[in-house]
């Protein structure tokens, strides 16, 4: 059964997300891509990369703001965006 549309929609993410634009590295061998970081949250985070890269499924991220580096693998793709768990 469908709830009234004026309610807010079902929060169903079991880690709270918090927008960020910073700019970021996928890391694989000897290969850089550039990607933004969308949001982000302990165990993963939103990435967009250009148009037609191809992302492998398993990657080194590199948040440049932060300094860190996390080994990141792929969970769900659509179009440019891509979302990560980290650890």
């Amino acid at each position: 059964m469908s709830g009234n549309p004026d309610d807010p929609p079902i929060e169903r993410r079991s880690h709270l997300r918090t927008a960020v634009l910073k700019d970021g590295a996928i890391i694989t061998g000897d290969v850089k891509i550039a990607c933004s970081v969308r949001n982000q949250h302990a165990h993963g985070a939103e990435l967009r990369v250009d148009p037609g890269v191809v992302v492998p499924e398993r990657f080194v991220l590199h948040v440049r703001a932060d300094g860190v580096e996390y080994r990141a693998v792929v969970r769900w793709r659509k179009n440019e965006r891509l979302g990560v768990q980290i650890y």
